[in-house]
């Protein structure tokens, strides 16, 4: 029976695992998958490391939890195979709010102060948390880790940080924190192998994904992000608003009568490429459209990663490195195309061969800028801290 450490990433409906071998050396991926529709029509998947089918299960109408997912999980895990003994459990948790700037074991104190920042992420937070209660209570002698988005942006100036509100809202909380730092700790990580020069210049990260977001990196350290106090600013998302004029809330709430909850709902799960496009939030679904309503879209989204970018090159003052990483950033040439055209008054020209082929280089010989595609891994951030917070070998 081997060893693995267990990272878990838990969303409202669905909780997506991997499980990574620990024996000395790197960690090795050795199967991954998820469950859905928790509550509803939930169904489990499983793939081994080549990405081959290994798990299957359907429960209907009948609905479990998360609870009963989380349990299944690692039933799953100890009869996989030869089966596997789980030896730790890292959990993506949103909000680390100013407490908590790297990761941590969790421990009964621990989860309270995490609990208090639930108003912080009140749609992401609670449902974190919810497997690590349930493994605490059935599991208590194996070890939980509890790893942050926001820690790798502690780095951050308080220039970039703080809002234009009285002091004793910032005092509060109420600042700039950042998101998707797991990915872009992989990426500031990856670089000095993968692009030596790009990981001591100024390099900014295109996080592109059905979430988004740019993080400039100095030297690898977060300078300066587009997400801000919630993971619904900055960008257009597939979803989400991103930036958006305060007013137009209170227009929202004062001429519309719309509650909280409603305007809720409007920025985070009907706006974005969705609420622009009305077709669909998927980048796939709109760039394979001919519907004008989704090139505007495109369009739009694009729009506002140029602004973005110009913007965290000023704030470095240059730019050195362009790289793009998740799901839209890793797959889909026309974007980088469009966002290394709006990007050619820095001196970005691509290798149109180079972006085609995936890099991981994508940019010509005479571009001033580096650019560079290189994928994401979140969950191996993720093991790679609980190893090294709990001490296993």
């Amino acid at each position: 029976m081997a060893d693995v450490i267990l990272v878990l990433n838990a969303g409202s409906s669905s909780i997506k695992f991997r499980a990574f071998r620990v024996d000395g050396g790197e960690l090795a991926l050795v199967t991954r998958g998820q469950i859905d529709g928790l509550g509803s029509m939930p169904r489990f998947v499983a793939f081994d490391a080549q990405g081959q089918p290994t798990g299957d299960k359907d429960w209907g109408s009948s609905g479990i939890g998360h609870d009963e997912a989380v349990s299944y999980i690692g039933q799953f895990l100890r009869e996989h195979r030869d089966g596997h003994r789980v030896v730790a459990v890292g959990h993506r948790v949103v909000h680390g709010g100013r407490t908590f700037s790297k990761p941590v074991v969790v421990t009964p104190e621990v989860l309270d102060e995490l609990d208090s920042l639930t108003p912080l992420a009140p749609l992401h937070q609670p449902h974190n948390l919810k497997p690590i209660r349930v493994i605490a209570a059935r599991n208590p002698d194996v070890p939980q880790v509890a790893c942050f988005d926001t820690a790798f942006h502690a780095t951050q100036p308080a220039l970039a940080s703080t809002f234009a509100l009285p002091a004793a809202l910032t005092e509060q909380g109420v600042r700039r924190y950042g998101f998707h730092g797991l990915s872009y700790e992989y990426i500031a990580r990856t670089l000095p192998d993968a692009a030596p020069a790009a990981a001591k210049g100024r390099t900014v990260v295109a996080h592109l994904g059905n979430g988004a977001s740019l993080c400039a990196l100095d030297a690898g350290r977060s300078v300066a992000s587009t997400m801000g106090f919630t993971a619904v600013d900055g960008l257009p998302m597939g979803t989400r608003s991103g930036n958006l004029d305060p007013g137009v809330i209170l227009y929202l709430q004062d001429e519309l009568k719309m509650d909280t909850r409603a305007v809720e709902d409007l920025l985070y799960r009907r706006s974005g490429l969705l609420g622009v496009s009305g077709i669909s939030g998927d980048m796939r679904t709109l760039l394979a459209s001919d519907d004008p309503r989704a090139r505007f879209a495109i369009d739009l989204y694009t729009y506002r990663i140029g602004r973005e970018l110009g913007s965290l090159a000023a704030a470095m003052q240059g730019l050195d490195a362009l790289v793009f990483t998740a799901g839209i950033g890793e797959h889909s040439p026309e974007i980088r195309q469009r966002v290394g055209e709006l990007a050619r008054w820095f001196g970005v020209e691509l290798d149109r061969n180079a972006n085609e082929s995936g890099g991981p280089c994508i940019s010509a010989a005479s571009s001033k800028v580096s650019v560079w595609v290189i994928p994401t891994n979140e969950e191996l951030m993720i093991a790679r801290h609980t190893r090294e917070a709990t001490g296993i070998a």
